[in-house]
């Protein structure tokens, strides 16, 4: 028996014109496009049925022979005949002949537990094996050719068996339809293991790398299926990430095949780097994380953990390819999950090598609980104690950009009411002393905290400023030190007590140098009295020694008053 195949064109019946290939891609993303078809007409048949007729889960070959053939797929079964199946189908014959002890056994039943498509790709075969008409379409062609080549439908029992003629339909859309070619991908999740033995996964993948990386975005055609290529205009249009929405709806085995083809034909490592990242976004929002106890065992777990995984070793090695904040997504995702700490290292490692070059918002991280902060701390906080244990080889330049980073971070997200204290701390606490030029900073960080948090107790406010040391702040921070009624009672009257000292310093060291000054005019007036014969010296010496006791008596009165800010101090402590 031979078939007829028409390739697609427009059906009849439609109420708006189709195109072969990428159709009405203006308009819509995939889903928003109807199927080309592909109607399969037969020649002349060797068994004469009328039709096939589903009963509850019989499927019934009408027909004046009776059936004498019963194949049972799933939960359907199948009431044939032998002639027509058989000689069509290699697999059929074998079981046929071993089932029936060579022939003599007339009522069979076969059963098939694998097929791939299962009974309705198995419908399908049935119908061309009776010669009826049916419609070959995207969403059935690669389940229809996986069971072509189980059942061993080859031309080598018949010219223009069902392979053949399946592999024709399935090339013309892979090769002129990017719409299509994804619905055959989404057809081909239930039978991966077919699909990627018989190269479908890997054709579709490399016709829509293909396309993406020479922006072959659009085949259209006439009612007669012309092809022809996109019009420049339309290109231009778009832009080179046209194809980001349609590559994020595929599963992540198929994305992975995808990615990968298109790394292999050259495409931009900055376009790859963004498609995984659109596609991680769009795939973080529509899963819920177990945070607090994340179950190793449950099946849901290991899929994100297998899928998180896959997304690392994906990633474009090139500079630049990927952005930080991506990474540190990529980076909490992947502690959630608990992937493996190989991965996890080398992800730290990466994102410590941006950090010199990152801006706040770039470590902005959002926290997946209700009750937690809205950003999370604690990954900043595990990226800048992997970048200090690398910091020895590091300009001392490099680590004072990464110090202020933090302290502008910690400004940030110091105005979030549900960020603990600890949280702060942590971060706070992690860069050393020669990571900042001083302390202005941090001081303004935790200033903003104490604001944000009026709330908070003696003892965590105190916990909260030990870091802040009095010699590493500006005067203009000291001078607004001394008017900040935020700061711990403690904290506050060490300050004060500095400040005190540092005055009486400056004072100190104004007069002596002033003490100099005169003392060395004095002498040279001496030696000019001592030459014109008219010199006062003890009246100079008077004065200098009433100069001396005053400032005696300065420092004597400061001392005073340090005695009693310390007493203060110890009754407020009682």
């Amino acid at each position: 028996m031979y078939s007829r195949f028409a390739f697609p064109g427009f059906i009849k019946s439609t109420s708006r014109k189709k195109s072969v290939g990428r159709e009405n891609l203006d308009q819509g993303s995939v889903s928003d496009v109807k199927d080309n078809r592909c109607v399969i007409v037969p020649v002349s048949v060797t068994m004469v049925a009328k039709t096939l007729e589903k009963k509850d889960n019989n499927w019934i070959a009408q027909s004046t022979a009776a059936s004498d053939l019963i194949v049972q797929v799933g939960g359907s079964n199948f009431h044939l005949h032998k002639v027509p199946m058989v000689s069509r189908s290699g697999y059929l014959n074998r079981m046929v002949f071993e089932k029936s002890n060579g022939g003599r056994e007339t009522n069979l039943k076969i059963q098939i537990d694998n097929l791939p498509g299962g009974a309705k790709a198995f419908e399908l075969a049935v119908r061309f094996c009776y010669g009826w008409k049916f419609d070959l379409t995207s969403s059935n062609i690669a389940p229809l050719y996986c069971a072509a080549h189980f059942l061993e439908m080859s031309d080598d029992l018949e010219q223009g068996n069902l392979i053949s003629k399946s592999e024709a339909f399935l090339s013309f859309l892979i090769f002129t339809s990017w719409k299509d070619t994804f619905q055959i991908l989404k057809s081909c999740e239930a039978i991966s293991p077919w699909a990627k033995e018989l190269q479908i996964l890997k054709r579709c993948s490399e016709s829509i790398s293909l396309k993406a990386c020479t922006n072959l975005k659009d085949f259209s055609s006439g009612e007669e299926g012309a092809n022809c290529l996109p019009a420049k205009s339309k290109v231009e249009e778009e832009g080179d990430n046209w194809w980001f929405e349609d590559v994020s709806l595929l599963r992540i085995d198929h994305f992975i095949e995808v990615i990968q083809s298109m790394k292999s034909k050259g495409m931009r490592p900055n376009l790859v780097g963004s498609c995984i990242a659109h596609w991680t976004t769009k795939w973080l929002s529509k899963i819920t994380f177990e945070v607090d106890t994340p179950n190793p065992k449950n099946m849901t777990h290991q899929l994100h953990r297998v899928t998180t995984e896959c997304l690392i070793r994906v990633l474009p090695t090139e500079e630049n390819s990927v952005t930080c904040n991506f990474l540190l997504h990529l980076l909490k995702a992947g502690l959630v999950m608990q992937i493996n700490s190989a991965l996890l290292e080398a992800l730290e490692q990466r994102i410590t090598c941006m950090l010199e070059q990152c801006r706040v918002s770039d470590l902005l991280v959002k926290n997946y609980g209700d009750e937690d902060s809205v950003y999370d701390v604690g990954i900043v906080s595990r990226v800048a104690e992997a970048y200090l244990s690398l910091a020895s080889s590091n300009l001392r330049s490099k680590i004072l950009a990464v110090g202020r980073l933090v302290d502008g971070y910690l400004t940030l997200v110091a105005r979030d009411e549900k960020l603990k204290v600890k949280s702060f701390q942590s971060l706070a606490k992690v860069l050393p002393k020669d990571a900042r030029y001083c302390d202005d900073n941090l001081y303004r960080a935790t200033d903003m905290y104490l604001k944000a948090h009026p709330n908070l107790i003696e003892e965590e406010r105190t916990s909260l400023c030990k870091f802040l040391e009095y010699h590493r702040l500006s005067q203009e921070v000291r001078e607004h030190v001394m008017k900040n009624n935020r700061l711990p009672l403690k904290i506050a009257t060490r300050f004060i007590l500095l400040e005190q000292v540092n005055m009486t310093r400056s004072k100190t060291t104004v007069g002596s140098s002033l003490q100099k000054t005169k003392t060395h005019a004095i002498l040279r007036a001496n030696n000019k009295s001592l030459e014109k014969g008219w010199i006062k010296s003890q009246k100079e010496i008077k004065k200098m020694t009433k100069e001396v006791e005053t400032m005696k008596v300065q420092l004597n009165d400061l001392q005073m008053c340090k005695l009693k800010l310390l007493k203060q101090l110890k009754r407020c402590n009682v």
